[in-house]
């Protein structure tokens, strides 16, 4: 857990809090030492890292401003499916975002 509390540069009891409400609500099976995400959680993780890239490429490519990390944060938490499909469609279905990582495929990209 130390690890993690120093990738996100905060203390070791607040990633404890956070996996327990994540254990909790059934996106993580969290044991001492260990961390192991649902499939749920799988799922979840995925599409907020689609959410997020896709927001980047907006940015860079289309709107052609630098990507805010913090506006991007605040904008993916709220997106619906088929928001992220029609954006998806409109930039003309990324593999990539900006910083070169892979865009997980969804519905719209069959």
């Amino acid at each position: 857990m130390s690890s993690i509390a120093k990738l996100l540069n905060v203390t070791q009891p607040s990633v404890v809090q956070m996996l327990r409400k994540l254990d909790l609500t059934q996106l993580v099976r969290y044991s001492k030492g260990s961390v192991e995400l649902t499939d749920e959680g799988e799922r979840i993780g995925k599409q907020m890292m689609r959410n997020t890239r896709l927001l980047e490429v907006l940015m860079k490519d289309a709107l052609r401003i630098q990507i805010d990390e913090e506006m991007v944060c605040g904008i993916e938490h709220h997106m619906k499916d088929i928001f992220t499909d029609a954006l998806c469609t409109l930039l003309k279905h990324p593999r990539n975002c900006p910083h070169d990582h892979v865009i997980p495929r969804g519905k719209c990209c069959s």
